[in-house]
């Protein structure tokens, strides 16, 4: 009952609850992006959701369009300030996902979407991530975020999908504002989040 209709009720209750709550939340993230950042606000993506269809993917930008005397964009680790840092050590950039939830393309909770030129990348076992809707958080998000192995992520990626069910999302829902708290796991050593997942051998 909960994976057909419950699961998608919890989102629907939970994000207009952070809407009616916390909307001007959305306004000063916005405008201090704005002024720190330029303009456009939101960043939009495609990313791959359930069963691998593309969806657009928003988020509050967290880098600049610094580039080089050539005119050439810089680096992410040359683009991406303190502020936008913050953003992320926060998740305060994953606050305009939650329209993405509401749509129906996303989920509070399950596997993160990822890049698109990921999908010939997966083996079939890393590619049952797809069953489900991406999420804003995750099982492996409260288990080691961006600090851990792209095998180790998938692996529980796909945990979660054998397994979840309402008291498992609660329970990652909860871990999750733990660790934006503590700033855990925000990437890699010596990346800004992540390296490139390049298959697995």
């Amino acid at each position: 009952m909960y994976r057909k209709f419950g699961k998608r009720v919890l989102d629907i209750v939970l994000v207009l609850i952070f809407f009616a709550l916390f909307w001007w939340v959305y306004i000063v993230v916005g405008l201090l992006v704005k002024k720190k950042l330029g303009s456009p606000v939101i960043f939009s993506q495609k990313r791959p959701g359930k069963d691998g269809k593309i969806f657009t993917m928003y988020k509050f930008r967290s880098m600049t369009d610094a580039r080089c005397e050539k005119g050439d964009i810089l680096c992410d680790e040359e683009r991406l300030p303190k502020f936008g840092k913050l953003l992320r050590a926060t998740s305060l950039d994953e606050i305009p996902g939650l329209w993405n939830v509401l749509k129906g393309e996303m989920s509070l909770v399950g596997p993160r979407p990822l890049l698109v030129e990921y999908l010939p990348r997966y083996n079939k076992t890393q590619a049952r991530r797809h069953e489900v809707r991406p999420g804003i958080t995750g099982w492996a998000q409260v288990n080691g975020r961006n600090a851990i192995s792209w095998e180790n992520k998938f692996r529980y990626d796909v945990e979660y999908v054998d397994n979840y069910n309402f008291f498992m999302d609660i329970k990652i829902i909860f871990l999750t504002v733990k660790k934006v708290f503590v700033s855990e796991g925000v990437s890699q050593d010596g990346e800004v989040t992540m390296t490139k997942f390049m298959g697995t051998r």
